[in-house]
């Protein structure tokens, strides 16, 4: 019993020899070591900052897996707790790959910049192109509409010209007049020129028109004949009415009468302005072939245009 207690006892005070004798090992580690391992740390820490290049791939960012560099020596498989120098040395390769990292971030970042700024120079280059292709088209629309307006209205007068030639051999009464001769005369009586000077005015810058000149007698064709050439000579020497614009002609015994008047005219001459589509040309009545003639208006007298 004694010798089973005993053996026990020697034992326990070998194993505590020997933690005793590891703990003053580790506590009393020479410095010269540390340095060493701490330099060489540091050493190779600068090294792979010194070979980290930004613009080469292959000095960071391999997909290697980390290096984890373990120089425990005996001590460190005899007492395997994690120790400061044990930790620096298994974080120091972590550290460089997190610098490796952000330096790949920065590159990363800075590479976003410059394809995000030049799709933007793009964007608007081709927003400036679409701008001045649309001014453009904007141009050759607004230039297609003047040519097309001014095509009709080319068009527009060649109608308004083709229908004023095809009608200035049509004539319509503008306004008319009678006069009244005294009974056995042929000469013109005051009133009678009273009312030639009142049509004479609206002959005044006139084109395209005639003067009907139309004699009524009873006493036959010579004197209503004598009574018309008395107004054409009134109107020709006092008015200076051009010959040629004059028609007249002698009715005999027939009789006229004038719109709006009861009473027809037996004795006296009827006068009629006319005007062809050459006198209207230019206002908007003259582009539409005349249908009807038109209502004479007249002050002294307004009579239909004679059939022809």
């Amino acid at each position: 019993m004694m010798k089973s207690g005993s053996t026990f006892g020697l034992s326990v005070l070998i194993l505590g020899g020997a933690m005793g004798i590891t703990a003053l090992a580790q506590s009393n580690e020479p410095p010269v070591v540390q340095t060493s391992t701490t330099n060489a740390a540091t050493t190779n820490s600068a090294a792979t900052s010194s070979t980290m290049n930004p613009a080469d791939g292959t000095t960071y960012a391999t997909g290697k897996p980390l290096t984890m560099e373990s120089k425990e020596g005996f001590w460190g498989h005899v007492n395997p707790f994690a120790r400061k120098k044990w930790v620096k040395r298994q974080l120091d390769p972590i550290k460089d790959r997190d610098n490796e990292l952000d330096q790949l971030q920065a590159k990363n970042a800075n590479d976003i910049r410059d394809v995000d700024s030049r799709s933007q120079a793009g964007i608007h280059r081709a927003m400036e192109a679409a701008n001045t292709a649309d001014q453009h088209a904007q141009a050759a629309a607004s230039t297609a509409n003047s040519a097309q307006t001014l095509a009709g209205t080319a068009s527009n007068r060649t109608d308004a010209l083709n229908t004023t030639v095809g009608n200035l051999d049509q004539y319509s009464e503008v306004t008319s007049a009678s006069i009244p001769f005294a009974k056995g005369r042929t000469a013109l009586g005051p009133k009678g020129k009273a009312d030639l000077d009142d049509l004479a005015t609206k002959l005044a810058g006139e084109k395209g028109y005639i003067v009907e000149v139309e004699g009524y007698s009873r006493g036959g064709v010579q004197p209503s004949q004598a009574m018309a050439d008395s107004v054409v000579r009134y109107l020709v020497e006092e008015h200076q009415v051009p010959i040629y614009r004059i028609y007249r002609t002698g009715m005999g015994k027939n009789t006229a009468k004038s719109q709006g008047e009861d009473k027809a005219l037996t004795n006296g001459v009827r006068v009629a302005l006319m005007h062809n589509s050459l006198a209207t040309m230019n206002n908007s009545a003259s582009n539409a072939v005349p249908a009807s003639p038109q209502t004479p208006q007249a002050t002294s007298g307004v009579s239909a245009p004679p059939e022809q």
